[in-house]
């Protein structure tokens, strides 16, 4: 597991090459912060009026996919959607935000570690193919865990999955596609474990 990353560290450091909107900017650093690999990449994150399906969604920007500096979008819709109504995102509680935006960074890295016929595959494979998706966000999960976002992911589950206003078909697609907080808490003791044998 990843050292979380210092209290104390000035988390303005994590902004290069990166455009936050202000109402999420400090959730947006406190979740990069943990993800020292992904300090010079470019990302921007970009509030949307609808992402189908989903609350929020990493891609990388195609102009880039080819060269040395690839860049990327996280696309965050600007209302979280209620079965009966619908609340600005920027106003759901600060750890879920963190544990959500560090799952998509998870899949960054994720894109990261792959060439440009991996990530060509991985776009086919996410359209068509649910036990594709299943492991790209168990993968993204595995990655935010190892770089010891573990309690804000279990957060952010939790929130999800135990929200009475929130439609039972997205609790459902969370539940069946994603790491449970089971799983999580599971995958947090084996890394403790792991470090405390190096110790």
């Amino acid at each position: 597991m990843k050292t979380p990353p210092n209290p104390d560290t000035d988390l303005s450091d994590f902004a290069v090459n990166k455009t936050i909107p202000k109402v999420i900017e400090n959730e947006v650093l406190k979740a990069l912060s943990f993800y020292p690999e992904l300090k010079e990449t470019r990302i921007d994150f970009v509030f949307k009026r609808n992402i189908k399906r989903s609350v929020m969604q990493a891609q990388p920007k195609i102009s880039t996919m080819f060269g040395t500096n690839r860049g990327y979008n996280i696309n965050i819709s600007a209302l979280f959607r209620l079965t009966t109504s619908a609340i600005p995102i920027h106003q759901i509680p600060a750890d879920i935000m963190v544990g959500w935006i560090g799952h998509e960074l998870g899949h960054i890295m994720d894109y990261e570690n792959r060439s440009v016929t991996e990530m060509m595959r991985f776009g086919i494979g996410y359209l068509f193919s649910s036990t594709y998706i299943r492991q790209a966000e168990r993968a993204a999960d595995t990655y935010a865990v190892n770089h010891g976002l573990g309690s804000y992911i279990v957060k952010t589950k939790h929130f999800i999955l135990n929200h009475a206003s929130l439609s039972d078909k997205y609790k459902n697609k969370i539940a069946r596609l994603y790491l449970s907080p089971d799983d999580i808490m599971e995958q947090v003791r084996k890394l403790e474990a792991g470090q405390q044998k190096t110790l």
